[in-house]
């Protein structure tokens, strides 16, 4: 994939790493990921992936013995500068985790937690976000008339579809999904992926998966992660998906697209 105009670089890294207190998780990561694209990120399990996406929100700064170091931006701004607003960060870089989590409460309330903490209270300034919000993730006509309903009873893929929108609410520019589909149905999964396409329209959209066919069917771009011989999480070959798939320059790349280990 060209990175053309409307794909300038959104996100990158460069000679990034992540400890654990003295465990190495990730080593030397250097990445341009474009603007209103789609990204997968893809390795067997332990290589790195979730805590690489976490990078981007700073969720790692919720474990005490998280360091970073090495470079990791969003447009101009630094991620880890100690001037960094990191709730402001998190306005602007939403997440989507592997399981919907939606909080028990209404399906309005779900929506409108976040705006309200932003400072937003009027009625009607909410309704109209969680209107939009609803809409975008294709909920809104399903839903318009059962906002006071608990969030609980909706189905998963509703539930998930709601996590989407709450990450909306609050506009942000890039959305982190860490394997958003993973507990989902066939079909569920299908309507999500449609989502992605939908919303990488305006968003950028990092994904972290292990289907492959779901990687190839979404992704602009891919990357693929291991682990090296000191179980650091390192980045193999990051490349447009469909050259990736059609012609990897590495052969563990190739080795784990066609199965043969992962």
């Amino acid at each position: 994939m060209a990175i053309t105009p409307r794909r300038t670089i959104k996100l990158r890294t460069k000679d990034l790493n992540l400890y654990y207190g003295n465990f190495h998780a990730l080593k030397n990561i250097t990445m341009d990921i474009p603007e209103y694209a789609i990204t997968a990120i893809i390795g067997p399990s332990g290589c790195g992936k979730s805590s690489f996406l976490r990078i981007f929100n700073r969720m790692n700064d919720l474990i005490p013995s998280a360091k970073v170091q090495g470079e990791a931006f969003l447009g101009d701004i630094s991620i880890y500068d100690g001037g960094t607003d990191v709730v402001a960060l998190r306005k602007k870089v939403g997440m989507v985790f592997q399981k919907p989590n939606v909080f028990p409460m209404s399906i309005y309330d779900n929506i409108v937690i976040a705006p309200k903490r932003h400072g937003i209270n009027k009625k009607a300034d909410l309704a109209d976000i969680a209107e939009r919000c609803l809409f975008k993730v294709g909920l809104w006509d399903e839903l318009k008339d059962n906002l006071k309903k608990n969030a609980l009873t909706l189905s998963s893929e509703q539930q998930q579809r709601l996590c989407i929108a709450r990450a909306l609410a609050v506009k942000p520019e890039v959305i982190l999904m860490d394997e958003s589909c993973s507990a989902l149905d066939s079909a569920s999964t299908m309507k999500i992926e449609d989502l992605m396409f939908e919303l990488s329209e305006n968003y950028t959209i990092i994904i972290v998966t292990h289907n492959m066919e779901q990687a190839l069917r979404v992704s602009d771009m891919s990357a693929f992660m291991m682990i090296d011989e000191n179980r650091a999480g390192t980045l193999v070959e990051y490349a447009p998906t469909d050259i990736m798939f059609s012609t990897p320059k590495d052969k563990r790349t190739e080795d784990y697209i066609t199965g043969k280990f992962g």
